[in-house]
């Protein structure tokens, strides 16, 4: 059998899906956040520029998260900086939670979350929005405007309504469905899990080549930033896309439980070199990535 050595995978590999506002975000939650000091806008656009984005991408990416209210621009001297407001303080949080607490605790009450919304047309922003929180809570569309969650979801929901003022255009039920047939239904409605058992194992698959220890050994810091941060990102798809029901409900087996543990040991493993490499070109004083070993938005190597 062939080794895959660390630098043929997502070192070199044309990144796909990705964009530049969403791993900022995953950027500034995993290593932004462990110093007080507002974050160099030309640090973030350097590491934007290791995953190949452009100087304006990442420009443009950083600008909009300003404009979203996410961050806030301060200026020091000639050189621009951002700091991270409440709000993108909140959505991290809220993040932390879905990505580190996905498959930690697989007890299930069987209480199930119905919401419905008749969201006016005249406030569509307000209802894009609403579908967004909900897919990050691990909500499925059942049909228009009907939303599922296999979880009692009435804490977080009401946060989540209060902050979109839509309190009084969505209506909520928590109970159990009244046979198994008809929870085997709603799964199937609102989920994908032939496309989620397939997304954990090639998740397991990405983290392969930087399991042991002397691959992890032959990268350096630059590298181990890229790999863990690719590692945060990939994996912060699945609480949304995974409903969080226990294997025995389902009838079936997958991987999400292998594909956990793999995240979470890699994630603390590579923490030390990725925060270094993080910090240093926070400061400046941080090298640039080699040319040939990137590749820009199209997929052509740089």
């Amino acid at each position: 059998m062939k080794t895959v050595l660390a630098s043929e995978s997502w070192l070199t590999a044309a990144p796909s899906g990705l964009q530049p506002q969403d791993l900022a975000i995953t950027t500034l939650g995993a290593y932004g956040r462990r110093t007080a000091e507002p974050i160099w806008s030309g640090g973030m656009v350097q590491l934007l520029g290791e995953f190949g984005f452009s100087v304006g991408a990442a420009r443009v990416a950083l600008g909009r998260l300003a404009r979203g209210g996410l961050l806030e621009r301060i200026r020091r001297g000639r050189q621009i900086h951002y700091a991270m407001t409440p709000a993108l303080e909140h959505l991290l949080a809220e993040g932390d939670a879905q990505i580190f607490g996905l498959g930690v605790d697989d007890e299930w009450s069987g209480q199930w979350t119905v919401l419905w919304q008749s969201v006016p047309d005249d406030r569509g922003l307000q209802r894009r929005r609403l579908a967004g929180r909900l897919r990050f809570l691990g909500f499925g569309p059942v049909q228009n405007g009907t939303w599922v969650s296999p979880h009692d979801r009435a804490r977080e929901l009401a946060t989540v309504l209060e902050d979109l003022a839509l309190e009084q255009h969505v209506g909520l039920i928590v109970g159990r469905p009244a046979t198994e047939n008809a929870l085997q239904t709603l799964v199937a409605q609102a989920w994908d899990l032939d496309a989620l058992a397939a997304g954990y194992e090639r998740f397991l698959e990405q983290l392969r080549p930087y399991r042991s220890a002397q691959a992890r050994s032959r990268l350096s810091d630059r590298d181990a930033f890229v790999v863990r941060t690719r590692a945060v990102h990939d994996f912060r798809r699945f609480p949304s896309q995974d409903p969080g029901l226990p294997e025995e409900v389902l009838s079936r087996r997958w991987k999400r439980g292998d594909a956990v543990a793999a995240f979470h040991e890699l994630y603390e493993l590579l923490a030390e070199p990725a925060q270094r490499h993080f910090d240093l070109v926070m400061a400046g004083e941080g090298d640039r990535p080699p040319r040939s070993t990137h590749f820009s938005r199209t997929g052509r190597r740089l």
